[in-house]
């Protein structure tokens, strides 16, 4: 079993890259691939390697609290991984688990995939077991989360944008990924939601 891959970015889609370990290419899905498109040297992708009748897929994160979070949302009915992959692109952990922990359906049902049914299962099923088989999250339940209601896109691009600095990207290149889609969002758009689009329209030039 693979617990993590450590190697070149060789090639990048809107849902995997290829990792290139000693020139074996593996194609691992990841939540946000365009996060990793910066990445001149190895990255390195802690995998869930997931095995069914007809596919071996692999999927990869960038922490271990990414990995633990997949792990758990495909123990919910109803979640396989396309759809725990997109809570992740959608929530970091430590907000999505606080949701889950303080039955915050509203939340939920903003991220990917995740109507009200299944935000109620995921409730159901994994409040308890966040809570207390991973001391990982302690204290998560503290969190707010990030639910821009009734925000204005321009300070949620602004929280998004520093962000980005962060990850060495210069003031040109993101006010033109800005001026490209700020007609494009609703203002309803969670920070890390749009840091995921503004770096597919970086990587896109």
């Amino acid at each position: 079993m693979i617990d993590y891959l450590r190697g070149i970015v060789a090639h990048l889609e809107s849902e995997y890259v290829v990792l290139d370990v000693r020139d074996v290419g593996y194609r691992v899905f990841t939540p946000n691939p365009y996060g990793l498109a910066r990445n001149e040297e190895p990255v390195q992708l802690y995998i869930h390697h997931h095995v069914r009748e007809d596919a071996i897929q692999l999927f990869g994160f960038t922490t271990r609290d990414e990995q633990a979070l997949f792990r758990k949302l495909l123990e919910v009915s109803g979640i396989g991984p396309k759809v725990a992959l997109a809570v992740l692109a959608g929530g970091r952990p430590e907000a999505v688990v606080a949701a889950i922990q303080q039955e915050n359906v509203t939340f939920l049902m903003k991220l990917p995939g995740i109507g009200k049914k299944t935000a109620q299962r995921m409730i159901l099923d994994l409040k308890d077991k966040l809570s207390v088989t991973d001391s990982r999250w302690a204290g998560a339940s503290m969190i707010e989360q990030d639910i821009p209601v009734a925000a204005e896109s321009g300070s949620i691009w602004a929280t998004a944008r520093e962000a980005l600095v962060g990850l060495g990207y210069r003031d040109a290149e993101l006010d033109k990924a800005w001026h490209v889609l700020k007609d494009k969002v609703t203002g309803e758009e969670s920070p890390d939601i749009l840091i995921k689009k503004a770096l597919q329209q970086l990587f896109q030039g």
